[in-house]
């Protein structure tokens, strides 16, 4: 399907309010959609479903699922252009703003030199008027602006309108080959990976991998683990960690045992959970959950070689999940974006930078707004 055809299918059934998600994996040209024949929403009950998931942060809430065999598949290859980013005027913020952000992680401080937490992970949500709302064109220009992010577009008329552009696996299942990664620690790019990180990020960094890979352990073996390295998401670096294995259990297991991880969460989980819950004063609803291609079918053949009918008489079929954190996202309703930022919070931390670390992730996402 040409880009145009593919985009014009994509508006009609926009304007028809009807489910849709469309979305693009990093690195990737081939950008996907899955368009719902109808208003229906589709829980998860197992995981064991195929389609497009949609998962909010609160696991107790249920899961939703844009189902395979009730959409139409399109896609389309999207190529990069030059125009990123439109200029978005600098946010004035009110001393109350600020304030409350640097009272709720003063807490979270509080709480960790009291032993109650290791880590939590504090978030605010930050709503920009817009002049004019066009979901599919803020699609297209976080594309532009995030080629190694997973970029998505997500709307189902009885549940909302979401936009993201995530740089965090939560995990890959491809047959039974499992991999994951840690992901934590913010600071700006300067125009090179090569920067110094300090302490309270390599710890944090640290205890997010300690937990993946102790949640792990008797579900993944063997569990492989990389040495931390720079990753670049926009204009932000973070420090990662990759972790794989064989994944010796169900997919609802695994996703039980590390969602939410420390790295949008905190540690212990089940007290950084209910601090979020008790002490942040709004519901995330999806941001921090995950969300991506869950159970899809993938063919492969021993030659790719189309002449070659013998050896692709011998293709395999293998089932692939893969999903994302829902990270860097955006809610939009009516003339608003509700855009959702956080930061993880250490014994180390400074309320007041935490702030202005929340302030330089919610430019990245104002900056493919008009």
């Amino acid at each position: 399907m040409t880009s145009g055809d593919f985009f014009e299918s994509l508006q009609q059934h926009f304007n028809k309010t009807l489910p849709l998600v469309v979305y693009r994996k990093p690195n990737s040209k081939e950008v996907k959609a899955l368009l719902q024949d109808n208003e229906t929403i589709h829980y998860v009950n197992d995981f064991s479903e195929s389609g497009f998931v949609y998962s909010p942060f609160d696991a107790l809430e249920k899961s939703i699922v844009m189902p395979l065999n009730a959409s139409e598949e399109i896609k389309t290859d999207f190529i990069l252009s030059r125009t990123t980013e439109t200029s978005h005027q600098a946010t004035k913020y009110s001393d109350a703003e600020k304030a409350a952000h640097i009272h709720l992680v003063q807490q979270g401080i509080e709480a960790i030199n009291h032993k109650d937490l290791q880590k939590v992970v504090l978030s605010r949500c930050e709503t920009v008027n817009l002049s004019d709302s066009h979901p599919i064109e803020i699609f297209k220009r976080l594309m532009n602006a995030y080629p190694n992010a997973f970029v998505y577009c997500w709307c189902h008329p009885k549940i909302g309108l979401w936009l993201g552009a995530t740089p965090e696996t939560l995990l890959k299942v491809d047959g039974n080959q499992f991999s994951t990664m840690a992901l934590a620690g913010t600071q700006k790019y300067e125009d090179t990976l090569e920067v110094i990180w300090k302490t309270k990020e390599k710890e944090e960094q640290q205890l997010v991998t300690d937990f993946i890979t102790n949640s792990l352990k008797n579900l993944v073996h063997p569990l492989n683990v990389s040495e931390p390295m720079t990753l670049k998401a926009g204009s932000l670096l973070h420090i990662k960690t990759s972790i794989s294995g064989i994944l010796k259990t169900s997919l609802k297991s695994v996703i039980k045992k590390i969602h939410p991880t420390p790295a949008v969460c905190g540690f212990p989980k089940a007290h950084a959970k209910q601090f979020i819950l008790k002490h942040e004063n709004y519901n995330r609803e999806y941001y921090t959950g995950f969300l991506g291609e869950l159970n899809l079918q993938l063919k492969q053949t021993r030659n790719t070689n189309r002449r070659n009918v013998e050896n692709n008489a011998y293709a395999t079929i293998r089932t692939c999940s893969h999903l994302f954190v829902n990270l860097r996202c955006m809610q939009l309703k009516k003339q608003q974006a509700l855009i959702y930022v956080g930061g993880g919070i250490t014994k180390d931390s400074i309320a007041e930078n935490e702030w202005h670390e929340t302030v330089n992730k919610t430019q990245t996402m104002k900056r493919v707004l008009d």
